[in-house]
């Protein structure tokens, strides 16, 4: 006979529980996993998975019996998930390993099945990564509007890196890429960062440097072992850690709240032991507020604005609200916003983002003609 052990603290245990509850469907001695999907309407459901309890079970599968045995630990707890420690053994007769491969092979494949066509947000809890909320449904890059053919040049730098691994080998080059969108608020860098994995069919680290308990030990740990494929998101960079040249009594909006020092933050993504192949985005709104050695290259490769709208990027965006609009109306509601604009001049930021524009779209859904008699409340947005 022969004897496979998967402890719950390994990659393929969650993905074997799944392939069980679909194979193992005559046990009576049930546990339940629930798990919630969101729909393209933004409806989510609730699915309830039945799996075999605690205990031993037989099923078979392509003619051989396997007899699974779940166990957990009444005094033993794992310390990274938190939960009992479990374990699941198959046993089948014969010598042939083959057979556990196959079925690991499809387990993956299922877990993959159940995220195809998502991007999946992970986020980070103890020592490793956990996958937070639903699977969103992948935006695509034309729904984020942007000046030029900004959104695709970056696309096509991060493709370029991707398919480069061995052309960074050879010059003895880490292998690793760093990017800065930085500009105002609510003009689109989060929505381009998603937009970019929904395109590459990645999924999304959010970092958090302000989490309490974070220490340079866990962050560098947690850079090392993140998901394959994934792009690294540090948002609003300047929050957490202010410029060394400005005074010793600004201090950063969580101060006290981690342990993360900034040279571990240097050292995690430059160091000797930062990971390899790592694609890493920052956000900012405030540019003039980070540190000069946080931004240099090596650490931050490209850098791009992300500013207020353009006249292309309106016109970009109506059209894309109401596709049979005409340029007249294209050209009237640009007029319109920059005369908004120009009446409030002189307070502070009245210029319009993709945020406002995006808003003020909503409360004319199917109406531009409504939109351009009511543009006098853009700038309230």
């Amino acid at each position: 006979m022969i004897t496979l052990e998967i402890p719950c603290r390994d990659k393929s245990y969650q993905w074997l529980l799944q392939w069980i509850t679909r194979n193992a469907r005559n046990t009576q001695h049930l546990s339940v996993e629930t798990t919630f999907e969101q729909h393209e309407t933004g409806k989510i459901s609730t699915h309830f998975d039945f799996m075999p309890s605690v205990g031993i079970h037989f099923f078979t599968h392509r003619g051989r019996w396997i007899r699974v045995e779940r166990t957990r630990e009444q005094q033993s707890i794992d310390m990274q998930l938190g939960i009992p420690y479990e374990t699941v053994t198959l046993t089948t007769f014969g010598r042939d390993k083959q057979l556990f491969v196959d079925i690991l092979l499809e387990a993956r494949k299922l877990a993959l099945q159940r995220h195809e066509g998502k991007t999946i947000m992970y986020t980070a809890m103890g020592h490793e990564w956990r996958e937070f909320g639903p699977g969103r449904k992948r935006r695509p890059l034309s729904s984020v509007v942007l000046p030029g053919n900004q959104s695709e040049r970056i696309l096509d730098d991060i493709k370029s890196f991707i398919n480069s691994e061995k052309w960074y080998e050879s010059r003895g080059v880490p292998f690793r890429r760093g990017y800065l969108l930085h500009g105002p608020p609510g003009c689109g860098k989060t929505s381009l960062i998603t937009a970019l994995a929904g395109e590459l069919e990645y999924s999304i680290c959010i970092l958090n440097l302000s989490e309490r308990g974070l220490s340079d030990d866990r962050l560098n740990h947690l850079l090392t072992v993140a998901p394959s494929q994934s792009i690294i998101l540090l948002e609003d960079i300047d929050a957490a850690f202010v410029s060394r040249e400005d005074s010793p009594q600004v201090k950063a909006a969580y101060d006290g709240l981690s342990r993360v020092t900034f040279s571990g933050l240097l050292n995690m993504l430059d160091g000797v032991a930062s990971s390899q192949g790592r694609i890493l985005f920052m956000t900012t709104n405030h540019l003039d507020r980070l540190d000069p050695a946080l931004i240099r290259p090596g650490r931050v490769d490209v850098k791009e604005f992300i500013g207020y709208t353009s006249d292309d990027q309106l016109k970009k965006a109506f059209k894309n609200f109401y596709p049979e609009s005409s340029k007249q109306q294209l050209d009237s509601f640009v007029q319109l916003v920059r005369k908004e604009e120009s009446k409030l001049k002189e307070k502070k930021n009245a210029k319009v983002s993709m945020a406002a524009v995006q808003g003020f779209f909503l409360n004319f859904k199917d109406n531009p003609e409504a939109a351009l008699d009511n543009i006098h409340l853009i700038l309230k947005q």
